[in-house]
């Protein structure tokens, strides 16, 4: 197991009790309603970094027959507790266990900018897609991620002046960050283009990129959250696989 592994392990909590069930206004307003709105009506669906497993849940409530896949045991074992129903298996993105075409669709939330191996994880989502199937990939915006990024206040501004400033956005980067007290988590920075480039590369071609405003519930949370309503935090990206 990796440090990066161990540092999901250790902090599966966090995650548990601070994002799920209601807990967190981006997904309850924003994420689940996009998710929806992509992946209805699509049958065989795998869920990549599934965690505890509520948009296993919502594809479950839709109507399909979702995979949750994650690399964490501790996710697993919440998840199992909590999605009675549901199929789950312990494994990583870079190595799906699952013979080629057998999904409709293929969603992955949250989870990319935390993946060191972008190409062997996104050839493991073309190779399992059937032609035709949707891929739908949603990140922390990486404008927002890219290291150093942040506000920046002008005082000699009166009223005072602030500024987004962004880091070094071209520049791919592996990150430990803080997210909150004790607990830390790997991330890794890549521009939009990576992305898409590496996408185009596995025959997953775009259809709609959506970089949503801020949702009501969480900007209603502080002051400096409605100030940054022009600042996008979640970029997703829309896929379909073509025969190549």
């Amino acid at each position: 197991m990796t440090s990066e592994d161990q540092l999901w392990e250790q902090n599966a909590t966090w995650w548990q009790e601070g994002f799920t069930e209601g807990e967190d206004p981006e997904y309850e307003e924003q994420i689940l309603p996009i998710v929806e709105n992509i992946l209805a009506g699509s049958q065989r669906v795998i869920d990549i970094g599934c965690g505890e497993g509520q948009l296993t849940r919502l594809l479950e409530s839709l109507g399909s027959q979702p995979v949750g896949l994650d690399p964490t045991w501790a996710q697993i074992r919440e998840a199992n507790s909590r999605n009675e129903n549901s199929n789950l298996v312990q494994a990583e993105a870079g190595y799906l266990p699952f013979a080629n075409c057998c999904f409709d669709a293929a969603l992955a939330c949250l989870v990319f900018e935390h993946i060191e191996d972008l190409e062997t994880s996104i050839r493991e989502v073309a190779r399992v897609l059937r032609p035709d199937g949707r891929f739908a990939l949603l990140l922390n915006h990486p404008l927002l991620q890219t290291p150093g990024s942040g506000w920046v206040e002008d005082f000699e501004h009166n009223p005072v002046e602030r500024y987004w400033r962004i880091g070094p956005y071209l520049m791919e980067q592996e990150t430990i960050e803080e997210v909150e007290k004790g607990v830390f988590i790997p991330f890794v920075h890549r521009p939009l283009s990576r992305y898409i480039n590496v996408l185009i590369e596995n025959g997953l071609f775009l259809e709609r990129m959506i970089e949503p405003i801020p949702p009501e519930g969480f900007r209603s949370q502080n002051p400096s959250y409605e100030a940054a309503a022009h600042i996008p935090r979640l970029l997703v990206l829309v896929t379909r696989k073509i025969k190549m």
